[in-house]
């Protein structure tokens, strides 16, 4: 499918968004962790997912270096109907020993 077809769908900023959080939940990352590997606020990573910032293609750079990923997967199209990423599973996380989640910051 060509390029424009996929815009005329799904804007550029979407697109990018879409790809950032498949990349990201895949690679088991959190917004936080990937804003930190490319030195930016946690909360813009939130809004380049949603597709509500227009990113830098420098930004672009950094970003797909968090993930060790070629910047060019920012731009993958996706199939007819195929469902967005899962987030990744909040809260805390279960401690080893005890299977509850720790208390403990």
């Amino acid at each position: 499918m060509p390029l424009g077809v996929a815009v005329a769908r799904m804007n550029a900023r979407r697109l990018v968004g879409r790809n950032l959080r498949k990349l990201r939940v895949a690679k088991g990352l959190s917004q936080e962790a990937l804003a930190t590997d490319a030195e930016v606020d946690r909360a813009y990573v939130g809004k380049l997912e949603r597709g509500e910032e227009n990113p830098t293609i420098a930004l672009l750079e950094r970003l797909a270096g968090a993930l060790s990923v070629r910047i060019g997967l920012l731009f993958q199209e996706f199939a007819p109907g195929e469902p967005p990423p899962a987030p990744l599973r909040g809260g805390r996380r279960p401690t080893r020993k005890t299977g509850r989640p720790s208390l403990r910051r």
